[in-house]
């Protein structure tokens, strides 16, 4: 019937109630749902209407459901990788689309990267240290996909070195996204070994906390990588 609305599946309107709890923080973090039985009568839905719910928020990482005499499903702590891999389907869609270009990126990466570097530089721990110096790469030896996957591991690193999983969470598909064949094939001679002495004057700047020193090395970073794609 025309103007008629579909109304959505049973499982999904279940989903979606329960997500608004989760959201909203009426349900906390390590939170028990009530028992499958119990969601049951209450709402008027089966079993497996309620099961396919929660495996949906569960794919979701809102909620992880455990076996056994004390288990049940909880709402899950939130972990700024996990929730990052929610958003990395939809940040692909958009940077492949009409309406989203590599300068939007690096509009993007300059908003985040250089106050990121100065917060690292003050907040930085000896791991911190330790995993952006494993995601050094050396130029001469290194093939492209190494060097690719390198840069993207120091980036979403010192996001995390922030100390704040907000950068981490919306950084992490930002370093996911590629270039695109159109942009790789005209890189400068030289690109990598400029990359890579920028990320080493960077990991310089955080040993010795010197964070006006990473703020400007990560505006000239990005003001090479914005010249040399242009």
């Amino acid at each position: 019937m025309t103007g008629s609305t579909v109304r959505p599946p049973a499982y999904q309107q279940l989903a979606d109630d329960l997500r608004a709890d989760i959201t909203s923080g009426r349900l906390q973090p390590g939170e028990r749902l009530p028992p499958e039985p119990e969601l049951c009568v209450k709402i008027g839905v089966s079993r497996s209407t309620v099961r396919e719910a929660l495996r949906l928020l569960a794919s979701q990482h809102l909620i992880v459901t455990t076996r056994g005499v004390t288990g049940g499903s909880f709402v899950s702590h939130p972990d700024a990788e996990q929730l990052a891999d929610g958003l990395s389907t939809g940040f692909a869609l958009l940077t492949h689309s009409a309406s989203v270009g590599l300068v939007d990126l690096l509009e993007l990466r300059r908003a985040l990267e250089v106050p990121a570097a100065g917060l690292a530089a003050m907040r930085r721990t000896d791991s911190h240290l330790a995993e952006l110096r494993g995601a050094l790469f050396d130029p001469v030896i290194d093939d492209f996909d190494t060097m690719m996957a390198a840069h993207s591991a120091f980036h979403r690193a010192m996001s995390k070195a922030t100390g704040n999983p907000l950068f981490e969470l919306v950084g992490s598909p930002l370093y996911q996204a590629s270039y695109g064949e159109e942009v790789i094939g005209v890189l400068p001679e030289g690109y990598w070994m400029r990359i890579d002495a920028d990320h080493r004057r960077l990991v310089e700047c955080l040993i010795s906390q010197d964070a006006e020193s990473a703020t400007r090395v990560a505006g000239e970073h990005l003001d090479f990588i914005a010249e040399a794609v242009r």
